[in-house]
């Protein structure tokens, strides 16, 4: 059975993937606040700064994610202005317009609970400082850089379909201008640029990887899929070696972490730099292939809850800090022997509270889009089984 695709085939694998990198995200900022109140509680600070700093993978994934289905939907289709007008029309109305409406709702929940009293004048003049800058709330920061990449992708595009010897080198090409990025930022500048991480350029090895993988899907399918009629020695030497350099930056910037945040040591920021983009960059690469392995021998709830969760994902990425913010305000008194099962509930409130609200909204509210973008209508196979949606396909797809 050949494994080969066709540019247009869709992947639902990748909404394993999206709920694999939502669950990142949530960790993180569920255990934001433990990390700085267990320091006085050795194991237990342990787990949590495991968790906040091993589940980083989220945002950098959907960065990769976003990439790749646009390149792999694109790249073979004429470049004109049909094409571009198109990008741009989904980008307005699925991205835009939920990043100005979330931007709006955080600020607003923000000037309510400040202090701080502003006039008409410095209110508006922050709230378009928060929205040009992606700082209205920390994790909007997401949507900033993809509206920056959405801006340059035409052009990317155009580069890469014109001289495919770039498209061949675009996963070196996007390394190096991310770290002399970082480099002349560091060295370079007399005062660094505030807000690094709100700056498309910090997080353009993703980009160019997820173009790379795009482009060429069809041919390396074989190498991401791990399979029995897929293996031979140099793939499985090349898949554990993949899975064992994950593992090991991925501890190795716990551990940094877990050193610094305890007084035992402190490092290059560099050091931190590059940890982190060999983490995250790898737990990509293995997220997808987990995927595929999920999709393909997991049948029953848990596939068909992981790919809804993922079409879910970007809503829930957008709503799912003022549920935080607001879980918060009941926090239990210092010493509680119940302060785990809080920090647990956090991450359960922000999940669950969210997800029930996305699919609520994309099942009742009409002219969804507004408010989370682009959502499923119903259940499609990326929602169902592997089995069952197997059943659906056609047998072209079936060939795949």
């Amino acid at each position: 059975m050949s494994t080969a695709i066709t540019r247009r085939d869709k992947i639902p694998e990748l909404q394993l993937v999206r709920a694999f990198a939502i669950i990142g995200v949530l960790s993180v900022h569920s255990t934001s606040f433990a990390t700085v109140e267990m320091m006085n509680y050795p194991h237990a600070s342990f787990l949590y700064n495991f968790f906040n700093i091993f589940m980083k993978f989220g945002t950098p994934t959907f960065i990769l994610l976003s990439s790749f289905v646009l390149f792999y939907n694109y790249y073979s289709r004429p470049l004109d202005r049909s094409l571009i007008g198109g990008f741009y029309k989904k980008r307005l109305l699925y991205i835009i317009i939920p990043y100005l409406l979330f931007s709006l709702v955080y600020f607003v929940n923000y000037r309510i609970h400040s202090s701080t009293a502003l006039s008409a004048g410095e209110t508006l003049r922050q709230l378009w400082q928060d929205v040009a800058t992606g700082t209205a709330n920390t994790h909007l920061y997401f949507v900033f850089i993809s509206i920056q990449f959405y801006l340059l992708f035409p052009l990317f595009l155009w580069l890469l379909k014109r001289f495919p010897a770039l498209a061949a080198c675009a996963v070196p090409i996007g390394i190096a201008i991310q770290w002399a990025f970082v480099l002349v930022n560091k060295y370079g500048l007399a005062e660094p640029v505030p807000n690094k991480g709100s700056w498309s350029l910090s997080y353009f090895s993703y980009y160019f990887m997820g173009a790379a993988l795009g482009i060429y899907f069809p041919r390396i399918k074989n190498w991401i899929v791990m399979s029995r009629e897929h293996a031979t020695p140099v793939k499985i030497a090349a898949w554990t070696l993949l899975w064992a350099a994950w593992l090991a930056a991925g501890l190795s910037h716990v551990y940094i972490w877990h050193q610094t945040r305890t007084g035992a040591g402190s490092y290059n920021s560099l050091l931190y730099e590059g940890l982190w983009n060999l983490h995250t960059f790898l737990s990509a690469l293995v997220l997808m292939q987990l995927a595929f392995v999920i999709y393909r021998y997991v049948s029953g709830p848990l596939a068909s809850v992981l790919g809804h969760l993922g079409a879910m994902s970007f809503g829930i990425y957008l709503i799912h800090p003022l549920f935080l913010y607001y879980y918060r305000l009941f926090h239990p008194q210092a010493g509680s022997p119940y302060i785990h099962v809080w920090y647990l509930g956090g991450f359960a409130v922000a999940l669950i509270a969210s997800w029930a609200v996305v699919t609520l909204t994309a099942r009742y509210v009409p002219f969804n889009w507004i408010i989370f973008g682009s959502l499923p209508k119903r259940r499609t196979g990326a929602d169902k089984p592997a089995h069952q949606a197997r059943k659906q396909q056609t047998p072209k797809q079936l060939e795949a």
